[in-house]
């Protein structure tokens, strides 16, 4: 079990502060650019928890994402990954 650390009434506030910037405001001159990807990982900082369900699905659409799967692995993260995006593209049309 990880401690997730707890921000500080200070930290919170500087936080808000930079988030009110304008991205053009933000001096990150001492931050270099990575422009070479080739070592990077997905996942190693972020993972949401996974929950086990069962779900039906109609056959054409599974046979939709196998088939674009590589070598037919990974269709079920990228069912996860179209839901995510449908779930973001609704929360963005609900709010406006």
């Amino acid at each position: 079990m990880t401690k997730k650390a707890k921000l500080t009434n200070k930290r919170l506030a500087d936080l808000q502060a930079l988030e009110e910037l304008p991205d053009d405001q933000i001096d990150t001159t001492d931050i270099p650019e990575i422009l070479d990807w080739t070592g990077a990982k997905r996942g190693v900082f972020y993972r949401p928890a996974k929950q086990q369900i069962t779900l039906r699905l109609d056959a054409d659409v599974i046979s939709w994402f196998k088939a674009h799967a590589q070598g037919g692995r990974g269709y079920q993260t990228d069912i996860n990954r179209a839901l995510r995006e449908h779930v973001i593209r609704s929360d963005r049309g609900s709010t406006s």
